[in-house]
């Protein structure tokens, strides 16, 4: 599926809850009387955010996770800035406007020709991968997650991964999983790969690319340019690739590695 060809929606979704799982993130559950349109994992929406006199841009925010039984979509938001602290501040039965989804998400790969997918992820980055983990499992597949984040306390959403593969875990202090960054988790020596998807900060997935890279496993990574209008419009969010410049909102967030001019 062409997902640059997915139609896009504006919808006011009213807030479930709003959780916090953290002191920089929370949790938002958002749903409406008529079922969501269909999103695909790692594909994000625009949120208006209304409230504060400070924020005028929609903020990007990835798909966590698509809960078809509830009707639900989920947001993991990191409160960097007053847009994304006002969200923080929604309350249950507010009601949010999006639009979405947009973007071209990661490669959903079916069957045991799969082979196995590693999805790795780090702080905020972990949250596509929960609902590519979720499509994957029901495709028949076991994705195999790899997290990562400077110490047990900014771990994010570990008992939702579980429900869909097994957890491997970094800590830069060393206080749960391995001590160190995601590149150099032993599970990498252990097990064979066939595909890598990864999301987070832009250094971690520069050196999980240069691994893939240099185990030739196919590799995808989910790009976090300043992203303001999500339609390719404003051009602020432009990446230099082998097929020029491209839009992260609109072309990606999600780019093989083979397309992007990264030194591996």
């Amino acid at each position: 599926m062409d997902m640059s060809e997915m139609k896009k929606y504006v919808l006011d979704l009213r807030v479930v809850a709003v959780k916090r799982l953290h002191e920089r993130y929370v949790l938002i559950r958002l749903t409406r009387e008529e079922q969501l349109p269909q999103m695909l994992p790692g594909q994000f929406v625009e949120v208006r955010v209304d409230g504060s006199v400070e924020t005028f841009l929609r903020r990007p925010i990835s798909i966590n996770f698509v809960d078809r039984e509830r009707n639900e979509l989920w947001l993991l938001v990191a409160t960097v800035g007053e847009g994304t602290r006002q969200m923080a501040r929604l309350q249950s039965g507010d009601v949010v406007n999006i639009v979405g989804p947009l973007g071209n998400g990661f490669s959903l790969p079916a069957g045991e020709a799969a082979g196995t997918v590693l999805l790795v992820g780090g702080g905020v980055g972990v949250a596509p991968l929960l609902y590519q983990g979720a499509v994957l499992k029901e495709a028949g597949l076991e994705p195999v997650f790899l997290l990562g984040a400077r110490s047990a306390k900014d771990l994010l959403m570990l008992d939702e991964f579980r429900k869909y593969g097994e957890v491997f875990v970094t800590t830069e202090d060393g206080s749960e999983g391995e001590r160190g960054f995601v590149t150099q988790h032993t599970v990498l020596q252990k097990r064979q790969f066939d595909l890598i998807l990864s999301c987070g900060p832009t250094p971690m997935m520069k050196a999980v690319a240069r691994f893939a890279y240099q185990q030739n496993i196919e590799c995808e990574v989910s790009l976090e340019n300043m992203m303001a209008c999500g339609l390719g419009a404003c051009l602020c969010c432009v990446e230099k690739t082998v097929e020029g410049n491209l839009c992260v909102c609109k072309d990606g967030p999600v780019f093989n590695i083979k397309k992007l001019l990264w030194q591996l």
